[in-house]
């Protein structure tokens, strides 16, 4: 039916029928087999090996002291190794040790929760708040990872583990010792390669550049070698080292200039420059790419740590997200305990989860992938919990599976979720005697949170967010 020009719609039912729309993509057919897609990815084994590593440090240190009940803290804290991947030493420090900080604080605040005996409904608003300001965090500081879930799922571990303050003394000190040990598993290869991050977004950039001969647009190029600008900025330059950095510099400007080129349709000195790609993917210290002296420009300085956060926690954006995750939380978890559900703060962890897309069209993704991953781990889960395995077995099973959730993080959510659920379970088992009945429960608390993210970001969605229509 044609519009009438003469009568245009009202905002408020603009607003409807995009909301409507919105709702639409959610449940159409290609939304979910576009769920359903593996993305390339690549530089993910050594990362997700440090993981693994911190978290094997952790099981085998409190499995030989005798200090198993502490060790599911523990393991939290050392998931701190999982953010800020593929970033230069001086970000992987700051970042790496914020999240570290800010698991202890949210095992401090679970704990503290669980001594207050609050009824449940405060403590699903209380939670809820928290995981508003954990997503601020993470958001604001530009933190990538996990996001700020593993945050929540501390606190509520803490909440079912605290009875004594003592209790809560032992917890927060077992997640800073695992963090300590995640910041070291972070930081110790960048002692021995400490251009490795830089070598590596050098090398995206070129991939990004060599697209263009393929179709690809420019601006992901020109975004690919602004952000290997940075990271060689923050690499600092140690002496041993100076010439190689130079040169990564130096092939930025020639690539910049091949962009340039290639825009006026001369692709000849592109063909010369991302020849360089394979050489600066191989784990090395330095490599030859110039054989002459070459002058190189001088790198911006890039904006501190400290300033990016200030900045992004007074961010519309930061802030308006922020306050939808503290309302499908607070929504999906009240939910829950109404039905009668033992575990609602897992509702709102789904909630949360499924609310860190950039977009709706993401949002929709992240809670679709989320809910085909937990229906599955969950099953898993319930198996190996039936088995009954024992500590050492156990440990290394959660090792295994929370390098394989690495290994998938940017492939598929849902292969992620397929992971990190049995996992989960398996660490709630380990300070808990627990049955195979409790998949059942994170799988009905895990649709609910999804599907009260979805719905309360199809009810905010902004005008401007259009990309679910593209896609639909």
């Amino acid at each position: 039916m044609p519009t009438d020009l003469s009568n245009p719609p009202r905002p408020a039912t603009a607003r409807l029928r995009h909301s409507g729309g919105a709702l639409a993509h959610s449940v159409s057919a290609a939304t979910w087999r576009r769920a359903l897609e593996v993305r390339p990815a690549d530089a993910t084994v050594a990362a997700s090996l440090r993981v693994g590593v911190a978290a094997a440090l952790v099981f085998i240190g409190c499995g030989l002291l005798d200090l198993r009940q502490y060790v599911g803290f523990a393991v939290l804290g050392a998931l701190a190794s999982a953010f800020a991947r593929h970033e230069p030493m001086v970000r992987v420090t700051a970042k790496v040790s914020l999240v570290g900080a800010l698991v202890v604080a949210f095992v401090a605040g679970g704990g503290l929760l669980a001594l207050a005996r609050v009824p449940m409904w405060a403590e699903v608003a209380l939670m809820s708040v928290g995981a508003a300001v954990a997503a601020m965090w993470v958001s604001a500081f530009r933190i990538t990872g996990p996001g700020p879930v593993i945050l929540v799922f501390a606190a509520t571990a803490a909440v079912g583990y605290v009875t004594a303050p003592a209790d809560l003394a032992r917890a927060c000190l077992a997640a800073a010792i695992g963090a300590g040990v995640g910041l070291l598993a972070q930081t110790a290869p960048l002692l021995v390669l400490p251009l490795g991050p830089a070598r590596l977004a050098v090398a995206r950039a070129l991939s990004a550049v060599a697209a263009l001969d393929r179709g690809g647009s420019v601006a992901p190029a020109r975004g690919a070698i602004a952000q290997a600008r940075e990271k060689l900025a923050l690499s600092g330059v140690r002496e041993v080292d100076a010439r190689h950095h130079r040169d990564l510099v130096a092939l930025l400007d020639e690539a910049e200039t091949a962009v340039d080129e290639w825009t006026a349709g001369d692709p000849a000195r592109l063909l010369d420059v991302v020849r360089h790609e394979a050489e600066l993917r191989k784990v090395k210290r330095r490599s030859v790419i110039f054989d002459r002296e070459i002058t190189a420009s001088t790198l911006p300085r890039p904006l501190g740590f400290l300033a990016t956060g200030r900045s992004g926690l007074r961010s519309r954006t930061v802030l308006g997200n922020a306050a939808r995750i503290a309302l499908a939380s607070a929504c999906a978890g009240w939910f829950a305990a109404a039905a009668g559900l033992h575990h609602p703060l897992w509702a709102s962890m789904g909630a949360l989860a499924a609310l860190q897309g950039v977009s709706y069209a993401m949002t929709v993704q992240r809670g679709i992938q989320r809910l085909l991953g937990n229906v599955c781990g969950a099953i898993l889960g319930a198996l190996l919990i039936g088995v009954g395995i024992g500590y050492w077995a156990t440990a290394l099973v959660i090792v295994v599976l929370q390098v394989s959730a690495e290994m998938m993080a940017t492939r598929n959510y849902a292969l992620t979720s397929l992971a990190v659920t049995p996992l989960a379970l398996l660490m709630v088992g380990l300070g808990a005697d627990i049955t195979p009945g409790l998949g059942v429960s994170r799988i009905v608390d895990t649709l609910i949170g999804v599907a009260m993210g979805i719905l309360v970001a199809a009810v905010t969605i902004s005008r401007s967010d259009r990309r679910h229509l593209a896609a639909a």
